[in-house]
């Protein structure tokens, strides 16, 4: 019986995967995973302990349930090419499989591999092929409306495969690393069994006040999918294909258009590379940043003066996941009334979310700023104290987040430097002490970011 590789990426499933489906159909399965140190070690990925921590974890639970079918998961540790070359020698396997990736570092490895080795890639990551998703002048969108049209009209998502019931092992010696020690995290636990009962909770229930709710932070009214969906705990396609059979409802047309905002960023990524080294816009790369390292320290850790804000980010740094209208609210906060370098926040939350993906996190940030592709105007910014009023009108967030205002009467609770010294002194919040005063003044900087903005813009000429 011959023997194949499945070379394990961002797939961490055995249900729904047709790299695995294709490894299977070519005899004795053998299951890799390189811990490759080109993306461990890079810059977008070197700080992200909690996000590898995560990984880890999922890969012990694929262990488990590939000794389940007869079979385990091998771990190997070095440059992708050299490893699997090795591999093919030492097991004599024909060919290996893989899901394709499209990020630039993704498609330059692969690329470069599959001009020495046998990979094969199959789809998987997304339920469309951005190959695919193209206007009727075989051009790929960079609005996000087309997009979602186009995306449609390919038609249904499919039925997904369903997992193999056994996978021969070849007898084979092969050193395999351990993985590291990794602490697991309680709020999401790793593995594609708690990704398949997340999804079916969702869509049992509150995927149909989805539409209402999805900007609620105090509410549990998202999915909280995004995880499991950037390491292919649950595929795409299994994802789509149940939420479309629940029909036409407003809550579920909603969430599937957030599914495929996800393929939107990778399109973008896929054919415009350029992207992940600075803003779409070229209109909006001379943006003049402010140099304020005080500033950008106090929105890392959760210290504007802006209760919103802050619980945002706080929730970020406790639980590794931000609800995403945060990370809109703090998006805007940075780049238009910090007038910080989007690209610092964008690292940061390539550092600390347990979802951290290039294209989401890029796309997600360069529209923010309002520099991308589908982007939000430059000239809209949000007003951090309208959006909690908006969106946490009970403070029921903030009191979670910012403990130090759990006294702290509604009325003043969005914006407690308006409080007098005798009521700071009755809630025991004392402002600049136990409690930070806002660093920036929003209304004042409205004009200050709109003079960068097209001080840029006039740089290029318009």
């Amino acid at each position: 019986m011959t023997t194949t590789v499945w070379w394990i990426r961002r797939d961490l499933r055995l249900r729904d995967n047709p790299a695995l489906l294709a490894a299977c159909a070519g005899g004795c399965v053998l299951p890799v995973f390189v811990l490759d140190r080109g993306i461990l070690d890079g810059r977008l990925h070197r700080h992200a302990t909690r996000r590898r921590a995560f990984l880890f974890d999922g890969l012990r639970v694929l262990d488990t349930d590939l000794q389940a079918l007869g079979s385990r998961l091998f771990v190997l540790a070095g440059r992708p090419l050299e490893v699997l070359r090795e591999v093919l020698a030492v097991s004599g396997a024909r060919a290996i499989h893989a899901a394709e990736d499209f990020s630039p570092y993704a498609r330059q490895r692969d690329a470069a591999i599959a001009r020495e080795l046998p990979l094969q890639l199959h789809p998987g990551l997304t339920v469309h092929h951005p190959g695919q998703v193209l206007s009727k002048q075989n051009a790929p969108y960079t609005i996000f409306t087309p997009f979602y049209r186009a995306w449609r009209a390919l038609g249904s998502p499919g039925i997904p495969c369903p997992a193999p019931k056994w996978l021969p092992l070849p007898a084979i010696c092969l050193r395999a690393e351990p993985l590291p020690v990794a602490l697991g995290n309680p709020d999401f636990p790793a593995g594609e069994a708690e990704a398949l009962r997340r999804m079916d909770s969702f869509l049992a229930g509150p995927v149909s006040a989805y539409a209402l709710q999805r900007d609620v932070p105090a509410v549990a009214g998202t999915s909280t999918l995004s995880p499991y969906l950037r390491f292919g705990m649950v595929s795409p396609r299994t994802a789509a294909h149940q939420v479309t059979a629940l029909g036409e409802g407003s809550g579920a047309e909603t969430w599937l258009k957030e599914l495929v905002w996800r393929e939107f960023y990778l399109s973008v990524i896929y054919h415009f590379p350029r992207v992940m080294q600075g803003a779409f816009n070229p209109r909006l790369r001379a943006v003049r940043w402010r140099d304020a390292p005080a500033d950008l320290a106090a929105w890392q850790q959760g210290r504007t003066g802006y209760p919103i804000v802050d619980a945002f980010m706080r929730q970020l740094l406790a639980t590794g996941w931000m609800h995403n209208r945060g990370r809109m609210i703090v998006a805007s906060f940075l780049s238009k009334d910090l007038l910080l370098d989007w690209r610092h926040g964008e690292q940061w939350f390539m550092d600390h979310l347990l979802d951290g993906d290039p294209a989401a996190n890029n796309g997600g940030w360069q529209w923010a700023a309002g520099v991308g592709t589908d982007a939000a105007p430059y000239f809209r910014i949000f007003n951090p104290v309208l959006q909690g009023g908006k969106f946490d009108p009970h403070g029921t967030f903030i009191r979670q987040y910012v403990p130090e205002l759990v006294e702290v009467p509604l009325r003043y609770l969005q914006q407690p430097w308006t409080m007098p010294p005798l009521e700071q002194a009755l809630c025991g919040v004392e402002l600049g002490q136990a409690y930070p005063r806002p660093i920036v003044e929003h209304a004042m900087v409205k004009p200050r970011t709109l003079e960068a903005y097209k001080a840029s813009q006039a740089a290029y000429g318009d």
